[in-house]
């Protein structure tokens, strides 16, 4: 849900930034020097993943999309993997270190989203770890409540492999049983993860389970989402929560 209500700031950011004008460029700046990227240009050098500045990027030779190295880790421990981003498939000894745009996250700067200081692309995150601003912010989000609140636990929910029917499996323990036993399976799937969301489609069938598996289902839904309201009320929610606190 975080990263969805990040990518809708991000959206209407960039939406609100091409509304505005464009300014001129300014007299007297080198012929050599490179173009100075727009605003928003943390965001333009983001992992599609992570949603933080790329570390280490690599690229995909079929679809030339970016991503940090750790990040697509998990799409090359299956046999046919997909592009996270355009679903793509591609060859995983075709993936190369961006070189280019390692020179560009060396080249550019962006303010710190703490103190506003100006640090090179490269060191973002570095930063970031020590500004004390930033972690004055992290320490100041709202801690985590079940959605009723219960001095019980929350219940686990479990889940049946849809490759041989293995039952009793929380999330964690589904990724683990298929990547132990299901690699090699080529058959699509439903996920029963996903089937189980009051959004989920019970009839589609993942052309690649085990990627979807390891991308999207790394954590409980128990612990974050609220079942009884669909996404875009979740949505919504997210978003009154924060401008109420900002």
């Amino acid at each position: 849900m975080m990263a969805m209500f990040r990518s809708f700031v991000s959206a209407s950011t960039q939406l609100r930034q091409q509304q505005q004008p464009q300014q001129q460029q300014q007299p007297g700046s080198g012929a050599g020097s490179p173009a100075a990227p727009a605003e928003g240009i943390e965001s333009q050098f983001s992992c599609p993943i992570c949603l933080e500045v790329y570390h280490k990027p690599v690229s995909i030779a079929s679809c030339a999309h970016t991503f940090c190295g750790e990040c697509l880790q998990p799409c090359l421990q299956v046999t046919s993997p997909l592009c996270p981003l355009c679903r793509v498939p591609f060859d995983p000894k075709k993936v190369e270190r961006s070189s280019s745009v390692e020179k560009q996250l060396a080249s550019y700067k962006a303010p710190c989203r703490g103190c506003s200081k100006k640090v090179a692309l490269a060191k973002m995150r570095s930063h970031i770890a020590s500004c004390s601003k930033v972690q004055e912010q992290i320490a100041n989000c709202p801690k985590f409540v079940p959605v009723v609140p219960t001095s019980q636990p929350i219940p686990r929910s479990t889940f049946v492999c849809p490759f041989c029917g293995a039952r009793n499996l929380d999330q964690q323990e589904l990724v683990k049983h298929c990547m132990d036993n299901h690699r090699n399976d080529p058959n699509k799937v439903v996920c029963p993860v996903c089937s189980a969301m009051p959004w989920g489609d019970p009839s589609y069938k993942s052309s690649n389970f085990l990627q979807h598996l390891l991308h999207r289902h790394k954590f409980s839904y128990d612990t974050f989402v609220d079942y009884s309201i669909d996404e875009e009320a979740a949505l919504q929610a997210a978003l009154a929560l924060s401008l109420a606190e900002n």
